[in-house]
């Protein structure tokens, strides 16, 4: 059994029901701790502003005799708007499980998140959606193989079918059920298709062999949602196509979610024995192991679908990992520092949201984090300074996470 396995087997064994309220602590100051940290995070602290720079910390300690609890460290957590990125495909993705144990309840069915399903055309042009190349088990286009594509890679055709599938209204409906207030997804990600009414989501229907069909109605959502986030208004100029457009990108109507709302949406995932607001997050064993296992895992440990090791590489999507390993090296598999998370990457911002455990001493953290580069303050022209600031500024959160939380106390 893999360290991420176990720890996720030992969660099961916790579960306890939700608590719609909490008590937390005020939270600590993380700023004295990161000037204390590697070379590239230290210099750029005092470009935060201007670096959009967020940082959520949440230690999981166990009093004494009480159930665990989160002691949380920040810094300039939800100070102004970050474009979310891909990491709202943990949205669909829990959203789209809580759907399919919806539909086996009413219908009395089993397995639905491997049965087959299809998209019907959305508007006049469109072409159903039935087949999945990367499926090596028939080709099919399942849930589960949507959730792993998103899970390892962050698929964006993968979250796109989950967004038809959920749909708008009862995908912002049940994030907001379970606490997330701030969330708005009001549109796919990465769609070639031209989309007339972004709100509207196309019929669906699952295809249980030898039993009756099971259809999901084509809906236009009522939810006109928008938001006055300080910040939301993103650079100095933008292309449009080829039409350069100067004044700032209006994010208004995009998608958005708080720093602590992302973090929580992983709290409940991961650790639902700790208390957060909101309805707790319910999904059955199989279901949750699918994505914790997904977005535990490296690219090159999937079997269906497969994916290159040269091309997706092990911090591919673990932003954090090339800094854990400078104290963890990957020398035994048993004591690999667990990664759980989803990362996004768009308009020059990067997100990391993650639970970090050590399989060696029980340690557990949890990490979200947000910044923005794009020094020449257009966007769409793909020059961030992705992997000069970026990159090297999150190892060393990486590495200073695993110096200070996950290594033996002293």
């Amino acid at each position: 059994m893999k360290p991420f396995q176990a720890a996720f087997a030992s969660f099961l064994l916790v579960l306890v029901p939700g608590c719609s309220t909490m008590n937390p602590e005020p939270v600590r100051n993380l700023e004295p701790l990161l000037r204390s940290s590697g070379p590239h995070l230290r210099t750029h602290l005092d470009h935060a502003p201007d670096l959009r720079l967020q940082i959520l910390i949440s230690e999981v300690v166990h009093p004494s005799g009480k159930p665990p609890r989160l002691r949380r460290h920040g810094f300039r957590v939800d100070a102004e708007y970050f474009y979310p990125a891909s990491t709202v495909k943990l949205c669909a993705a829990v959203a789209a499980l809580q759907l399919i144990e919806d539909l086996e309840a009413r219908h009395a069915l089993s397995h639905l998140a491997v049965t087959p399903f299809r998209i019907d055309p959305l508007y006049p042009g469109d072409s159903p959606q039935t087949h999945d190349p990367t499926h090596l088990d028939g080709g099919h286009l399942t849930v589960a193989h949507q959730i792993r594509q998103i899970s390892f890679v962050s698929d964006n055709p993968a979250f796109n079918r989950l967004y038809d599938l959920v749909g708008h209204e009862d995908l912002n409906r049940s994030m907001h059920a379970l606490g997330l207030s701030s969330l708005i997804i009001n549109h796919r990600l990465s769609e070639t298709r031209p989309v007339p009414d972004l709100r509207a989501s196309a019929s669906v229907t699952f295809l249980p062999p030898g039993l009756p069909p099971v259809s999901i109605p084509a809906r236009v959502s009522p939810l006109d949602l928008s938001h006055a986030t300080p910040g939301r208004f993103v650079g100095n100029a933008y292309l449009r196509g080829d039409t350069r457009v100067d004044g700032p990108m209006d994010f208004t109507g995009r998608n958005r979610i708080s720093l602590v709302d992302l973090q929580n949406l992983m709290i409940k995932l991961v650790r639902p024995d700790l208390p957060l607001p909101g309805e707790p997050l319910r999904l059955n064993p199989s279901h949750r192991s699918l994505l914790i296992e997904g977005m535990t895992s490296y690219p090159r440990e999937s079997t269906n679908p497969r994916y290159a090791e040269k091309e997706f590489p092990d911090d591919y999507s673990k932003f954090l990992l090339p800094g854990v390993r400078r104290v963890f090296p990957e020398t035994e598999p048993a004591r690999r520092i667990a990664i759980t998370g989803k990362i996004g990457r768009a308009y020059g911002f990067s997100i990391e949201n993650c639970h970090l455990t050590n399989p060696a001493n029980g340690r557990s953290v949890f990490v979200t984090a947000a910044l923005y580069t794009n020094s020449d303050g257009t966007l769409n022209d793909d020059q961030y300074e992705y992997s000069t600031i970026a990159d090297p500024l999150l190892a060393d959160l990486g590495e200073l996470i695993a110096r200070q939380w996950l290594s033996d106390p002293r």
